[in-house]
């Protein structure tokens, strides 16, 4: 028993000296893997810890994120799926996330609700008045995940549809779908800025795009970068008038922990990142069910990012 408790002994006094040796300056337990700095590939572009909210898009960017950084030698520690826009926020304030893809217009309208900003420079130059002292918003990408409305090949053949301008002349034979608050929230504004009235209003859902695929609906409120609208053939019409306002991807970060390194390279990530892109990958999570990280991968190796 001797032997055996002065073997556990030495190894117990190894692995303290060896933390102590390693632990990087965090004066925390160094048995404590809680206050340990973030896994990840080799030092010195520092550390970051990427999170992300809970659905597959968002996961998406921070893995593009994530990989890219470790490319350029930062630790990195990813935490997917954190929650709502309330508790990652204040994660990112606090500084117990680095950085968090974001939406600029969800974050200017989470910021200030009665904010009239619609195009992409609009957006971000009133997010750099109202961040609050802690957070750091980068470039927006060019790449978008904000509401249409959409049409079928075949409507907008018919009907000769490029833009929400043409809906005015036809709306009145045509029947719109969308979420249930839809109808509530934009039906007034279409009419003020376009002269848009719709025959009928369908709470449609989440099954908008599969409506407009059978006919049951000619026009619906469907997401840019949803997946059926690639997989249903749809075509979002273009809104001069950014009645939707931008809803840019945008790396945002917490100040004091942000390096050089991580703006530069976030920075060049958001020049490449289109909507296209960003479509196309997530119809091979969606459809094709491939991994966030692999298709990650190779969209920064397509790219040159890593």
């Amino acid at each position: 028993m001797r032997r055996t408790y002065g073997i556990a002994g030495i190894l117990l006094s190894a692995m303290l000296a060896l933390a102590a040796c390693g632990g990087g300056g965090t004066g925390g337990n160094p048995l404590d893997t809680t206050s340990a700095a973030p896994s990840g590939s080799a030092s010195g572009g520092g550390t970051a810890v990427i999170g992300s909210f809970d659905f597959d898009e968002s996961v998406l960017l921070a893995s593009i994120y994530a990989q890219a950084l470790e490319a350029k030698g930062v630790q990195v520690e990813e935490k997917p799926r954190i929650g709502s826009r309330e508790v990652v926020l204040d994660q990112v304030k606090s500084g117990g996330l680095t950085i968090v893809p974001e939406y600029n217009g969800n974050l200017l309208a989470f910021l200030d609700p009665k904010s009239t900003a619609a195009t992409t420079d609009e957006v971000d130059a009133e997010l750099k008045q109202k961040l609050p002292a802690e957070l750091e918003l980068l470039e927006s990408a060019p790449a978008e995940d904000k509401d249409s409305l959409s049409v079928s090949r075949q409507t907008q053949t018919e009907q000769s549809l490029t833009s929400m301008e043409d809906l005015a002349k036809v709306s009145k034979d045509l029947v719109v779908g969308g979420p249930p608050e839809f109808k509530n929230r934009w039906e007034a504004r279409l009419k003020e800025v376009y002269g848009v009235e719709f025959k009928e209003w369908k709470p449609t859902g989440p099954t908008t795009a599969d409506a407009l695929k059978d006919g049951s609906i000619q026009v619906g409120n469907v997401f840019t970068t949803d997946p059926k609208m690639t997989a249903n053939d749809l075509v979002p019409l273009e809104d001069p008038k950014n009645i939707f306002p931008a809803q840019n991807v945008t790396p945002l970060l917490h100040k004091a922990s942000a390096t050089d390194t991580i703006r530069t390279t976030l920075n060049g990530i958001s020049a490449k990142l289109t909507t296209e892109s960003l479509l196309d990958m997530m119809q091979k999570i969606s459809v094709n069910k491939d991994e966030p990280a692999t298709v990650a991968k190779e969209w920064l190796t397509t790219n040159g990012l890593a």
